[in-house]
């Protein structure tokens, strides 16, 4: 194996322990407000004032759309989804947020977007640094795949 290979993976496990550091925290998150993970991680992925069609959540969330539907049911009995009709397809429910739902998914970023201990103790330079590697890490992650590019 080459010696970059051995960095990447090294990196690649410190930042799954930092991860995994952080379950206590995210299991706080996620009773605070009386949520499991997928139901948050579903809030976040819809924007105030837009409707997504659930086949796109269920790609966002990397499920099935069956399971989808029970989320949304739940989120939906206590006020914080809804479903729209689709203007270009009636066939499609568009899920959107509810004024109570984009105030309680504007409060889970702003919770989620408070550094852990182990990044606020870091420099300036050093977050600037992180900050800087992870955009550049976001980007490469965001384009195609070789595979994907040719189709």
């Amino acid at each position: 194996m080459e010696k970059s290979e051995d960095v990447g993976r090294e990196a690649w496990m410190l930042l799954f322990q930092l991860f995994r550091s952080q379950r206590r925290e995210m299991m706080t998150l996620h009773s605070d407000f009386q949520m499991n993970p997928a139901q948050v991680h579903l809030l976040l992925n819809l924007e105030p004032d837009q409707g997504v069609p659930m086949s796109d959540l269920a790609g966002a969330l990397a499920c099935d759309a069956s399971y989808i539907t029970g989320l949304v049911d739940k989120i939906e009995d206590r006020g914080l989804v809804q479903r729209l009709p689709n203007p270009a397809d009636r066939r499609v429910k568009l899920i959107a947020l509810t004024a109570e739902g984009a105030e309680i998914r504007g409060r889970l970023l702003e919770r989620c977007s408070q550094p852990p201990t182990f990044i606020a103790a870091l420099s300036e330079t050093d977050k600037t640094a992180l900050r800087d590697i992870f955009r550049r890490a976001t980007q490469h992650a965001q384009a195609p795949s070789p595979a994907q590019a040719s189709q």
